[in-house]
């Protein structure tokens, strides 16, 4: 099985492709298949999105497999008003939901409640096969809680 560890520069000749959707893209510790059928292991440093197009290596720099972001079952909402669009932008924001902004579109993994969510506000939603990028912020660092007692700022009131 290949070991992938480092993150490579764009000047790498890919020797073999993976397809991931997002789900396996935000992990750092998991198994794949590469498009060939050879298994691979993925070992990277924890908190950072896999983009697709990036290129992941192994140890010995003889494996460089580009990662390609899978079609998934994605809403995407597109609209010339950019005052609609970002009402829709903050709503689903405001429900944690993984966003992909591009210029006059907002994309998130299909769900029918935020579909209904986001007509209600005048918009339009098209269900769609197509790769999902959402902003990295979300999944930069540590997942967020809501629970502040562990900060190492904060001080917690003993009753």
């Amino acid at each position: 099985m290949i070991l992938l560890t480092r993150r490579l520069s764009d000047a790498a000749q890919p020797s073999a492709t993976v397809t991931l959707t997002l789900d396996v893209r935000i992990k750092s510790r998991v198994r794949v298949t590469l498009d060939d059928g050879r298994e691979a292991g993925l070992m990277l440093e924890r908190g950072q999105l896999i983009r697709g197009g990036e290129l992941l290596g192994d140890e010995t720099g003889s494996e460089v497999i580009r990662v390609l972001a899978a079609a998934e079952e994605v809403s995407t909402v597109r609209c010339a008003d950019s005052l609609l669009l970002m009402r829709a932008a903050y709503h689903l924001g405001n429900r944690h939901v993984p966003l992909q902004i591009d210029d006059g579109f907002v994309r998130y993994q299909h769900d029918h409640v935020l579909d209904e969510m986001v007509r209600g506000l005048g918009l339009q939603v098209t269900v769609e096969q197509a790769p999902f990028e959402p902003e990295a912020g979300a999944y930069q660092s540590a997942p967020h809680s809501h629970s502040h007692s562990d900060h190492p700022f904060v001080r917690v009131a003993q009753h």
